[in-house]
């Protein structure tokens, strides 16, 4: 007889729903198995027939660090091309490529850690290149669009599984592992939570990311609101990914907990499914979580509830299915279809900021192109490795004929002599291709090592010209006739090495630092290991350490190791040209003059380090005056991750594209020369100067006037803002409220000659608000394309939702009733039709402050105040910022026929808590507490009159109030 083949268990029948198949696999997984998934790299359960799996892909832009892809625009690009539709074909590339790449290389993940939807409060973020939008709204669109794109549009199976990035409230590298923002409930609810919300609700998500900063006081990896708010919005399970060693940082740098078992527990119980630390390393994690198990701080159902949800992605992913994936075949990689979208995306993120007429271009211009960034196509961390790639200067090449155009790039060109007369040398380098950074793919690119195999530096008589760029505050690059960069390897010696400054810490940017007060002598510093640059005999190489005082030598300092004595070499800088003069040369006898400016988006704003200023660097404002200066007919065409001041007004015309991807530079020239029109719109406010900006850490959007929604000032560019080449007609507004919404009716009429799009927005104001509501909302936009003459109506039905705020004193969303300004236009502020319309909704009530008591952080103004936690596991709680004086305002209270006492919740240091209503006055002194979680109830004599009146609070010192109570 023939033994019959062992029944095929449940968890591989798919015929049977999802949730009875995880339950039936997480079943026979024993603890310790169902511990080691808990780590980023699940292993491989053999006896099973189950594969390892590993959560996190990145795919911001294109797939990222695992070698070559089709790199589209920067995300900030993205949500400047205003087009959902258009980012849902990126994201549905993006996921064809992943699953192409991921047949070849098993490395490649399908759990996609993309988008980043945290909203670009703040430009001088050094991440604004990751985000969309500083508009909830609009954020939400795009990243909404872009997730049914990685998702796929199966029912069942998902191509890829998107995580969202950064949950919550995070806009600072600065100290971001251990700042805390501090988010008021308003806030919270009305622009925080909203581009979350909204994303998760459409159904394309797979789960999130917690960020490394604290909310509140309280790591986000503990965050309630994974709880309270996140997992309440969608039925599907969703998967928490931890931000790397964010875990640890629980411990050794935020001192939250004690110790990494109580920690790891208190992740776990808060929602974080998958741990991303150690690298590939799962065992530390799997110690911690078995630690907590054996001290009770975590049962085995806690660690199910975290498998069961990577378990559930896992078969929506078709893992446990593969005869059954409608994806598992579907891959396309560098497809003609691909290439034209990055093209596409490119043209359609490009923004127009002024313009006198000088564009779009005449054929036969006779162009200079000047600027650091003309002959650059640059990737940020983010990146694939570019299969093609397009610069500024290439597209223009292309396009007009490189005879009629110019260049010069503008970089000062140096030698560097040493103290003994020799100069800096290059020596030749082996012909030997050099590998694209990356270009064979990396789980953690934060550890490819520099290149040793070429030879260092030397010194010689004559020396090499090196192109030097200042990419502001004394940020320096040098880089070789070929194109090299100076770079230095984890050996310590200086090489020209790089094809462009890179990495998790750059090792291509020095600073010049002058020696006396009057010598021209300087100390040429690498700021990758903080160390100066010294001469030896058998190479440059940076000093092994910096001594504390100069040697008695004139030119030199000396760094002593116990090996040797090196020297910190004193350089003169000999400048062979200054990058002005060839910009001067080159625009003297152009038609137009084209300044192409911007950032390297490794370099001064980036992940770990946030901008300091709005500003140009001073060198790239060097060459946009020296071409003004020489030809009064300048264009400037900004490059860049991120908004920057400057002075428009002498300017023939200036236009804004973030890093465009392979495709930029052909798309440039295509916008330049009017084969394309121009629709991109800013999504986020361009303010004039640096005092217009608000601290980096004040979250309080509301209270700060931040963003185009508060902000009160006049910006250089508003939000929304974008010219064309065509002039649009807006009419006939109609608006009738019917069936829960807003119905807005207007026609849009293109009155140019020449097939266009345009971004038609639509807005709302309160007209009388009884709360702080913003100046403009967007409620709804469409990007529109014309032909020459054709009008199109268009219709938004915006539900009546959208117009509520979030009620502090009712803890819920509440539409209150009157009037609303309907505002129909191009931009923010550029508004052709307006009506105002009536709406019903619910009147305010008071606070039942006898009923309910008040929660310290429910206040409507404040002053100097900082949320912090109550717990650590939940609630909020007030404290005076820097433990100086906080005043808080509670608006209409309800004491009912009258009161006698306040009781207060109190916790921290020493302090006094000075309240007043209804003339009635009481100070209550705290001693203090021995702890931050300690609280104490204190009771003072407040005797309010009955009725209805607004409540004051100031705290002073270093105390928490978390409640105010009150009884007659």
């Amino acid at each position: 007889m023939t033994a019959s083949p062992p029944p095929t268990p449940p968890f591989r029948d798919p015929r049977l729903p999802f949730a009875k198949r995880v339950d039936d696999l997480l079943s026979r997984l024993t603890r310790d198995e169902k511990v080691s998934f808990l780590h980023q790299f699940a292993p491989a359960v053999e006896r099973l027939g189950v594969a390892a799996f590993r959560t996190g892909q990145e795919a911001l832009h294109g797939v990222a660090w695992m070698g070559p892809a089709t790199v589209f625009p920067q995300a900030v690009g993205l949500g400047a091309t205003w087009n959902p539709e258009l980012v849902r074909r990126v994201g549905e590339a993006v996921s064809r490529e992943v699953r192409a790449m991921r047949a070849r290389d098993e490395r490649v993940g399908l759990n996609v850690w993309s988008p980043t939807v945290n909203l670009l409060r703040h430009p001088l973020w050094g991440r604004n290149e990751e985000g969309y939008s500083e508009d909830p709204l609009l954020t939400s669109a795009i990243a909404t669009a872009y997730t049914r794109g990685l998702r796929g549009d199966h029912p069942v199976y998902w191509r890829t599984a998107p995580v969202l990035k950064h949950w919550l409230a995070h806009n600072n590298e600065t100290g971001r592992d251990v700042t805390s923002s501090s988010v008021r409930p308003r806030v919270l609810h009305e622009y925080d939570l909203r581009a979350f919300r909204a994303t998760v609700e459409a159904g394309a998500v797979a789960g999130v990311m917690p960020a490394y900063n604290l909310v509140n006081g309280r790591p986000n990896h503990v965050s309630p609101h994974l709880r309270e708010h996140l997992r309440t919005w969608t039925d599907q399970e969703l998967l928490v990914c931890s931000d790397a060693g964010a875990p640890s940082n629980l411990v050794d740098s935020e001192h939250y907990f004690d110790t990494h078992e109580e920690a790891t527990a208190a992740a776990l119980v808060a929602g974080v499914d998958s741990f991303t630390d150690h690298g590939t390393d799962g065992s530390p994690i799997a110690a911690r979580v078995r630690g907590a198990l054996e001290r009770g701080l975590l049962s085995e159902a806690d660690v199910d509830t975290a498998v069961r949800r990577q378990l559930s992605v896992r078969f929506r992913l078709g893992e446990f299915d593969p005869e059954d994936d409608p994806h598992a075949h579907s891959g396309a990689f560098d497809t003609p279809e691909h290439r034209e979208l990055a093209r596409e995306a490119a043209e359609q993120a490009v923004v127009l900021l002024r313009n006198d007429g000088v564009l779009p271009l005449a054929p036969d211009t006779r162009l200079a192109v000047v600027g650091l960034l003309a002959d650059e196509c640059k990737l940020d961390w983010y990146s694939g490795t570019l299969i093609h790639r397009s610069t500024p200067l290439e597209g223009l090449y292309e396009r007009f004929g490189a005879e009629r155009v110019r260049f010069a790039e503008g970089v000062d060109r140096v030698r560097l002599r040493t103290s003994t007369g020799t100069f800096l040398h290059v020596p030749p380098a082996p012909e030997t291709p050099e590998p694209a950074r990356g270009a064979q793919g990396a789980l953690d690119p934060a550890l490819l090592a520099g290149r040793t195999d070429l030879p260092p530096l030397t010194t010689d008589a004559v020396g090499t010209e090196f192109a030097l760029v200042d990419w502001g505050d004394g940020v320096l690059t040098l880089r070789a006739p070929d194109g090299r960069y100076l770079s230095v390897a984890e050996d310590g010696y200086v090489r020209a090495s790089a094809d462009q400054p890179g990495g998790w810490v750059v090792q291509e940017t020095f600073r010049l630092e002058r020696r006396g007060e009057h010598g021209t002598g300087h100390l040429l510093r690498h700021l990758g290991t903080g160390r100066p640059v010294s001469v030896a005999a058998d190479g440059v190489k940076v000093a092994a350490r910096t001594p504390d005082t100069a040697d008695t030598a004139e030119t030199a300092e000396t760094a002593e190791t116990p090996e040797t004595v090196e020297i910190a070499e004193v350089f003169e800088v000999v400048v062979a040209e200054h990058g002005t003069d060839a910009v001067r040369r080159a625009a003297a006898d152009a038609d137009v003059v084209l300044v192409v400016a911007g950032n390297d988006p490794h370099i001064r704003g980036r992940e770990t380090e946030d901008r300091t200023t709005l500003r140009l660097p001073a060198h790239q404002e060097r060459l946009l005056e020296a071409a003004r200066a020489a030809n009064p007919r300048t264009v400037l065409v900004l490059v860049s991750a991120y908004p920057y001041a400057f002075e428009p007004g002498r300017l023939a015309a200036a236009l804004w594209t973030a890093h465009g991807g392979q495709a930029a530079g052909t798309a440039l020239a295509r916008v330049l020369a009017g084969d394309v029109t121009p629709a991109g719109r800013l999504p986020q406010t361009w303010y004039a100067d640096d005092a217009d900006l608000p601290d980096l850490l004040d979250y309080d959007v509301i209270g700060g006037r931040q963003t185009y929604r508060y902000f009160e000032g006049t910006p250089l560019f508003p939000f929304g803002h974008g010219l064309s080449y065509v002039p649009f007609g807006y009419a006939d507004l109609v608006t009738a409220v019917a069936d829960g919404a807003l119905h807005v009716f207007f026609t849009l009429t293109n009155a140019g000659d020449t097939t266009a799009d345009e971004v038609a927005q639509l807005y709302t104001r309160a007209v009388e608000p009884s709360v702080p509501r913003p100046r403009r909302e967007l409620l709804a936009h469409r990007r529109v394309t014309l032909a020459p003459g054709e009008t199109r109506r268009l219709e938004f039905a915006v539900p009546l939702r959208a117009f509520a705020f979030w009620d502090v004193a009712r803890g819920d969303w509440r539409l209150e009733p009157g009037r609303y300004d309907v505002l129909v236009g191009a931009s923010s502020e550029d508004v052709r039709l307006r009506a105002t319309v009536t709406l019903d909704g619910e009147p305010a009530a008071p606070r039942p402050v006898l009923r309910r008591g008040l929660s310290a952080a429910d206040f409507d103004e404040h002053g100097g105040a900082a949320l912090v936690d109550r717990t650590k596991a939940a609630g909020d709680a007030v404290t005076p910022a820097s433990g100086g004086t906080a005043e808080l305002l509670y608006r209409a209270c309800d004491f009912g026929t009258g009161v006698r006492t306040v009781r207060l919740e109190l916790a921290g240091g020493a302090g006094t808590v000075e309240l007043s209503a209804g003339g009635a006055r009481a100070t209550v002194e705290s001693s203090g507490t021995p702890g931050p979680y300690d609280y104490t109830t204190v009771e003072a004599p407040l005797p309010v009159a009955g009725g209805t009146h607004d409540l004051r609070v100031t705290l002073r010192g270093p105390l928490r109030l978390a409640h105010v109570g009150f009884s007659g």
